[in-house]
């Protein structure tokens, strides 16, 4: 018999390869959108959702919830798929994607759409975000966590490094950042546009703990958020090293696939190859 560990690596790599379906289906539908940092997120969304974040869908605004940022605001699919799954809104509400009227926008929307906790897309804002909920939290001696996605090339923003500054000094020990290191970003090779290299190392020169993951790698995103909820003194960053694209063949590594969407063809593809988990999570 599989040990309790295993079997939560296996339901949680099966449900990111549920969110990877959705993704592709509703960026089908749309005709547009950002497949390729939706689908590198996944599995660390996956056990953000289904492991980490303590949430009520029938109460979006319970004071006792975690909050979760997004700070990539142009991933939006994959949150969407996540709250959707969860039950914040009809599933079937995911093909209304970037349709007028929907509430369900290409960059998230706090107004419109339950369990979005900050409205986010202009990129290197989402920790500033995230600091001012936790700092709140700390205020109020209130044990809410908060958890924050960044992209790789979004650290290029000046206020990013701002922010880490902040959340150092005010000792913000239940904030998280999650880095989506996946070296691609619009305009190419994040390491040719403007390089970060030595990611962890930067947030620790910051006053952070910081850790580097495979974050495709289920059982490294689950110690990696154990280690950082044992952290009481500490903001935490996770560096997760991800594949933009994960899951399709023909998206990974491919920098096209940042904000084009699918044809047809090319959804049936996508989503024959997600049927079969062909590239999904390690769930080992």
């Amino acid at each position: 018999m599989a040990s309790y560990k295993q079997q939560t690596r296996e339901i949680l790599a099966e449900k990111a390869r549920v969110l990877r379906r959705h993704v592709i289906a509703m960026l089908g539908e749309a005709g547009s959108g950002h497949p390729g940092g939706s689908l590198s997120a996944a599995d660390i969304m996956a056990v953000l959702y289904w492991h980490e974040l303590r949430l009520d869908a029938t109460r979006p605004d319970w004071p006792g919830r975690d909050r979760f940022v997004l700070s990539k605001g142009h991933a939006a699919p994959i949150l969407y798929a996540c709250l959707a799954e969860k039950g914040f809104f009809p599933v079937e509400d995911l093909a209304t994607l970037r349709k007028i009227d929907s509430h369900l926008q290409g960059h998230p929307d706090m107004q419109q759409t339950p369990g979005v906790e900050a409205s986010t897309g202009s990129l290197g804002q989402g920790l500033s975000l995230a600091n001012g909920i936790a700092l709140a939290g700390k205020m109020d001696n209130a044990d809410y966590r908060v958890y924050t996605l960044l992209g790789d090339g979004e650290l290029q923003e000046g206020m990013v490094w701002e922010a880490a500054m902040t959340s150092a000094h005010y000792k913000l020990s239940n904030l998280v950042a999650i880095v989506d290191n996946n070296n691609l970003q619009i305009d190419g090779d994040v390491r040719e546009v403007m390089g970060i290299c030595g990611i962890a190392q930067r947030f620790r020169s910051f006053g952070w703990a910081a850790i580097d993951i495979d974050g495709h790698d289920i059982g490294q995103i689950l110690a990696a958020l154990d280690l950082a909820r044992g952290n009481h003194e500490q903001p935490t960053a996770i560096v997760a090293h991800t594949v933009k694209g994960k899951g399709v063949s023909f998206m990974e590594n491919q920098v096209g696939w940042h904000g084009s969407a699918p044809s047809p063809e090319q959804v049936k593809t996508a989503l024959g190859e997600l049927a079969t988990g062909r590239s999904d999570g390690n769930g080992c």
